[in-house]
């Protein structure tokens, strides 16, 4: 059967009105600040009406290792929670927002596929209401500044060769890479050397997902280490008095943003940091409003559970106070025979042995996620070329281990190809979750990693080059030891090779560089090449993309 493309499907849907969708949590119109008919962000005031209500179910739902074949987990979050609303639960979304650079370049945007998208679907892949622009305004402000301090005859004692904070712009456009500021003459500004990372990657974008209020974000931007003094001492924002100015610009974009599925159940929209260099997650702000508002609340975490799962398990669970009930894995055939070495163009035939050979993967991420004492459910996102044979394989596999494998078909059938699902989910939230963490936050940062790519990656050490012995030294030196761990890794590997498919065993995790994030609140091991400024591809998305006199858009997806 030949589907409409995904804005087909979301253009030909007819939208509820934000105000009608916003009641379906109990919102009024005084609740809500309007940007148009179908969005909204939701006020600040609010929390101070619902935060002593009792918290609804809170559902994650992370993914095996991604590979070409495509896993389906927004899609699947989306799915899953029309599904709910078809048994008549009250129920909602928490989602990221998705980055123009992958929207223009070759992965797409993050709104979900098919029958199970959030929409309005061209605006909230494109500016959405300005929180990215607010986000950018905001990082570029500092940097101005801090540019600003070193030509006013540098008071501080900053070191032009020990500035860390780059700039950022929403784009892939690698020719910004590496850049040289201040050429021109004295009053252009210290020529040295620059460079700019995408908006995702600020460490400014962990921040407002991570800040609770206000106030949380002000002492959070004013933290941000962004250079060192010629006598090696932290340069801050506070030091730079530019935290004040960076909050206003940023005191709409911390307020959640509320739209709706193509079935119209209430969905947030909210923060979009990076999974493999920074935690992944939607906000804080936008998950806890969810929790009071409604009875079940399912979120995401980017790329696999060994990345975005953890962190939010790790990082945002503890700094939000949260307790999932359950954990949903979503995986496809076609992916895990990729996993056990099948090429990409021959997916479509059976062939059991590549899915033997694929399926530790997924057993993997299982086991880790039932580690944290939270039930899981796998959900096998249906494709055409699925049998009845290769969905027993699984199911029987993961039986050995207690963990519910269902295959649901919500791409196609949109809430109503989730119903299975959403009863397996249901019932993994009335079973007994005992929440607990991976690691005391006591424990060195050298302990911390080890931990994570022990338990979490399945490696037998970690090694560290002489540049991140140094970044650990100087870590420890400004007493930042008791800090989180945000693991900078491959999306491509459980391991830190993205070569390497399957469930890795027998390596390292190597530690390049160890970047530090005071603001928000946790350490950077960095691991391989992680690119914080994308490039695009030979022939970007942007090349299929356009817009009529009437103003709609065509090869958005």
């Amino acid at each position: 059967m030949n589907y409409p493309s995904d804005i087909e499907i979301a253009q030909a849907t007819k939208m509820e009105p934000i105000v009608k969708v916003a009641a379906k949590l109990g919102l009024t119109e005084d609740d809500l600040e309007l940007y148009g008919k179908y969005k909204t962000k939701v006020s600040l005031e609010l929390w101070d009406k619902i935060k002593d209500r009792k918290n609804g179910k809170l559902i994650l739902v992370t993914a095996i290792t991604p590979t070409p074949a495509g896993e389906g987990k927004t899609t699947t979050s989306v799915g899953l929670a029309q599904a709910m609303a078809l048994l008549d639960k009250n129920v909602c979304l928490a989602l990221r927002e998705p980055s123009l650079g992958p929207v223009f370049g070759i992965k797409g945007g993050a709104a979900g596929g098919g029958y199970s998208q959030v929409v309005p679907m061209e605006d909230i892949n494109v500016h959405f209401t300005g929180d990215f622009h607010a986000i950018t305004s905001a990082h570029n402000l500092l940097s101005a500044m801090l540019d600003n301090s070193l030509q006013q005859g540098n008071p501080l004692g900053i070191d032009p060769r020990k500035i860390t904070w780059k700039r950022v712009l929403d784009m892939n456009d690698r020719a910004l890479r590496n850049i040289v500021v201040g050429l021109g003459g004295k009053t252009d500004g210290i020529p040295r050397q620059d460079g700019f990372d995408i908006t995702v990657a600020s460490e400014i974008m962990a921040i407002l997902c991570l800040s609770k209020d206000i106030d949380d974000l002000k002492e959070r931007l004013a933290n941000i280490i962004v250079a060192q003094t010629y006598d090696d001492k932290p340069v801050t924002a506070r030091d730079l008095e530019a935290h004040g100015a960076m909050a206003m610009l940023l005191k709409d974009a911390i307020k959640p943003n509320l739209v709706q599925t193509l079935e119209h159940v209430p969905a947030f929209i909210h923060g979009g940091p990076f999974a493999n260099i920074a935690h992944g997650c939607n906000s804080v702000t936008a998950t806890k409003y969810g929790l009071k508002l409604a009875d079940y609340l399912i979120t995401e975490a980017g790329f696999a559970a060994d990345l975005g799962a953890e962190k939010f398990l790790d990082i945002k669970c503890r700094v939000a106070g949260l307790a999932p009930d359950a954990i949903v894995i979503v995986a496809t055939i076609r992916a895990l025979k990729m996993h056990g070495g099948m090429a990409k163009a021959e997916l479509a035939k059976v062939d059991m042995a590549a899915l033997e050979a694929g399926i530790p993967n997924l057993e993997k991420h299982v086991e880790n996620m039932q580690s944290y004492g939270v039930p899981v459910v796998v959900a096998v996102n249906a494709f055409p070329t699925d049998t009845k044979e290769e969905l027993d394989f699984i199911t029987k596999r993961l039986a050995t281990i207690g963990v519910p494998v269902v295959e649901s078909d919500i791409w196609a059938e949109g809430g109503k190809g989730g119903i299975e699902l959403a009863k397996a989910v249901l019932d993994a939230c009335e079973r007994p979750s005992n929440f607990h963490v991976l690691y005391d936050t006591a424990l060195s940062p050298k302990q911390k990693i080890l931990q994570i790519a022990q338990k979490i990656y399945g490696a037998d050490d970690v090694v560290y080059t002489d540049k991140a012995e140094k970044d650990l030294k100087r870590i420890h030196d400004l007493g930042k030891d008791d800090l989180l761990i945000c693991m900078a890794k491959t999306q491509a590997s459980i391991s830190d090779d993205p070569t390497k498919i399957g469930r890795p065993t027998n390596f390292k995790v190597t530690v390049r560089e160890v970047r530090l994030s005071a603001g928000a609140g946790f350490i950077i091991p960095v691991t391989g090449t992680i690119m914080t400024m994308p490039g695009l591809p030979k022939r970007p998305a942007a090349c299929n993309i356009d817009v009529d006199n009437n103003g709609k858009v065509s090869g958005l997806f």
